[in-house]
């Protein structure tokens, strides 16, 4: 804990809403301290956390129970959360911001903590609200955190943190989806602005988003070498929002179609390097899929959890559903293969914090994550039967949820390439 405050105080005086989160945060650590002596043995024995990692998670539980799982139901059925507003009590707690510098108002810890905090995010009761969450503060704002401008990150990086602003992320296009260096939205530019033309498919937080970290081409070069990232305010004439796009899952979560009608915003809003935002959308991808990884983690084994719990009260053939040997095994099957991607996880991450290339581990776990959330969703809503195939509880909302971790964020196909071409097994063109 001691790094923790020290890692706060230190900055005291950068603004007035960091001083509310660091207020915030020195709360929530004294009362974890005072209140779990028992966790004391779980961090000394953790392979990854301590106890500050721990603090961070309980002071996000207690937001997630009294804000946002409470009026999950309600959200789900009108298709869309209050972004904004629960961006703002996140924002001032400082969670969308954990692993972001402080002058922006993050807390400048490093990415271990942004993947315990997307761990805690699971326990949010369905998957629509965490994945909007992960697109602000780990999806659309790591690049534009380490390779933009100052004025850029006062602009964008800061509001988003503070939850001021809802951030978006338009990389996916109809027919350019996995294949990313195919996207054809063009970005022209004409004396000191950037003329935009074209459009983004499955755009979460796109229809409430302020702003959007936009992938678009900005020159006639090479695929991977003609591409910028662009900060784009979503205000700005010739942005239209064609639709809300309607889902089979992930239902409070709003999914938007974006198109671009001659948009003009200033060159200076491009992150980093004119031409490198393919490389750091790459980079940007990484951080994305270990938080997918992380986040799914703690939803596998609350459904694990409580089908070990129905299946215990249900009885079929005079006795609980559990005690037949194809049950018990299954889930003890279920539940090894869970420990095991966690295991993963956290190797990764370790490397990760000490700035080694994860992308090949990286790439295996979000494979592996998505395979594994459709395989125990599905065994496990077998097991509640009739009920299972209802709306009412967790492991339906998880079957329909889960689904899309195979395929956005990079599908299961183009993980196995990226593993094959580390593997140097691709074939050669």
């Amino acid at each position: 804990m001691a790094l923790c405050r020290r890692v706060l105080r230190k900055h005291l005086g950068i603004n007035h809403v960091l001083k509310s989160a660091i207020v915030c945060h020195e709360r929530y650590l004294s009362e974890y301290v005072s209140a779990k002596s028992q966790d004391s043995v779980e961090t000394s024995d953790h392979v990854l956390y301590t106890q500050e990692h721990f603090a961070l998670k309980d002071s996000l539980k207690k937001i997630i129970d009294r804000e946002i799982n409470p009026h999950v139901d309600k959200w789900e059925k009108e298709g869309q959360f209050p972004a904004h507003r629960i961006f703002k009590i996140l924002g001032s707690a400082g969670f969308l911001g954990v692993s972001k510098p402080v002058e922006y108002g993050g807390l400048g810890l490093d990415f271990s903590y942004s993947v315990a905090v997307a761990e805690e995010l699971g326990n949010i009761n369905c998957g629509g609200i965490p994945m909007a969450i992960g697109v602000q503060s780990d999806m659309a704002t790591p690049a534009l955190a380490r390779f933009g401008s100052a004025a850029l990150k006062r602009e964008f990086l800061q509001p988003s943190i503070t939850g001021d602003k809802v951030a978006c992320l338009g990389v996916s296009e109809v027919g350019a989806g996995s294949d990313v260096a195919s996207i054809k939205t063009k970005a022209v530019r004409k004396g000191d602005e950037l003329v935009i033309n074209g459009g983004k498919m499955w755009t979460t937080n796109g229809a409430q988003a302020d702003w959007m970290c936009l992938l678009a081409n900005t020159s006639d070069g090479p695929p991977h070498k003609n591409k910028s990232l662009i900060c784009l305010p979503m205000n700005l004439h010739g942005i239209h929002i064609a639709r809300k796009i309607d889902k089979i899952g992930m239902w409070s979560s709003d999914t938007a179609e974006v198109f671009f009608d001659d948009v003009h915003v200033p060159c200076t809003n491009i992150i980093g390097q004119e031409g490198m935002g393919f490389t750091y959308q790459m980079l940007q991808f990484q951080e994305e899929r270990l938080w997918g990884v992380a986040n799914v983690l703690t939803t596998m084994e609350k459904v694990v959890q409580e089908t070990i719990k129905y299946t215990r009260q249900r009885k079929i053939f005079q006795q609980p559903v559990l005690y037949h040997q194809v049950v018990h095994f299954r889930l003890a099957e279920l539940q090894t293969e869970i420990e095991l991607l966690r295991s993963l996880l956290y190797h990764c991450t370790a490397l990760y914090i000490k700035g080694n290339d994860v992308t090949k581990l990286a790439s295996m776990a979000k494979l592996k994550a998505g395979r594994l959330a459709r395989e125990l969703s599905d065994s496990c809503l077998q097991y509640w039967g009739g009920m299972g195939f209802t709306s009412d509880v967790l492991v339906s909302q998880f079957y329909r949820d889960s689904r899309v971790l195979s395929i956005a964020g990079g599908a299961d196909e183009v993980m196995l390439s990226i593993i094959c071409k580390y593997m140097d097994t691709l074939p050669r063109k």
